[in-house]
């Protein structure tokens, strides 16, 4: 989900970052404003593109399931939005095609979070998950969403939210999903009794220690 989605939001951000023509064109089709995509959002693509590159290169090299693969939701999702993207880049304009790849990104962090949402409701446990990439993310939501409201109000018209709306559902299905996260290990799932934890503590007080009065030759006299 990440490589896909951050791939087609780094083509997003720069084609409307440096791309004349696509400005000139969402300037023509939104009152003569300009795009709200700015320095941050282009260096935020890059560097989370960068960073689920390696992520993913990793999953190839380092342990993990032999079973493990893509579920049936995911492969439909992929191939759907890449037989879109081609039929929306063969039968309509740049601009368009441009705009497709950020509801593709949008999809993808909507998608993505629902696994470990639903994950964490059957188990009716966080046990082995980490809450902190979600409080940076909720964090990151946060603020995100503020930038992105502000930028619309400075320019006098604060309908321009909208004319990001990847970076606008993005704020929005972060917030939203980190809340529902949140909920679930503040409130809901509390108990963080983990059993294959306590067998492997108990394994370990089992096992004999070096230098210890029962494993030493003066406890064997």
């Amino acid at each position: 989900y990440n490589v896909y989605g951050f791939a087609c939001y780094a083509i997003f951000n720069t084609a409307f970052y440096f791309s004349k023509s696509i400005g000139d064109e969402y300037a023509r089709r939104n009152n003569g404003h300009k795009n709200l995509v700015r320095f941050n959002d282009l260096f935020f693509s890059y560097h989370a593109l960068a960073l689920s590159l390696v992520t993913f290169t990793q999953s190839f090299y380092y342990k993990r399931s032999p079973t493990q693969e893509s579920s049936f939701i995911v492969r439909t999702f992929f191939y759907l939005t890449l037989l879109g993207l081609v039929l929306v880049s063969t039968m309509s304009s740049v601009y368009n095609t441009v705009y497709f790849l950020s509801f593709i990104k949008l999809g993808c962090s909507m998608v993505k979070y629902v696994p470990q949402a639903w994950l964490n409701y059957r188990r009716k446990s966080t046990v082995g998950w980490s809450i902190h990439n979600i409080i940076l993310d909720f964090a990151g939501g946060i603020l995100s969403f503020a930038q992105l409201i502000l930028d619309a109000a400075r320019s006098g018209n604060i309908a321009e939210a909208l004319g990001n709306p990847v970076k606008f559902g993005m704020g929005l299905a972060s917030i939203g999903f980190d809340l529902i996260f949140l909920t679930q290990h503040y409130v809901l799932y509390t108990d963080r009794y983990d059993p294959l934890k306590f067998e492997a503590q108990l394994r370990f007080q089992s096992m004999p220690l070096y230098g210890s009065v029962e494993n030493s030759d003066a406890g064997s006299i």
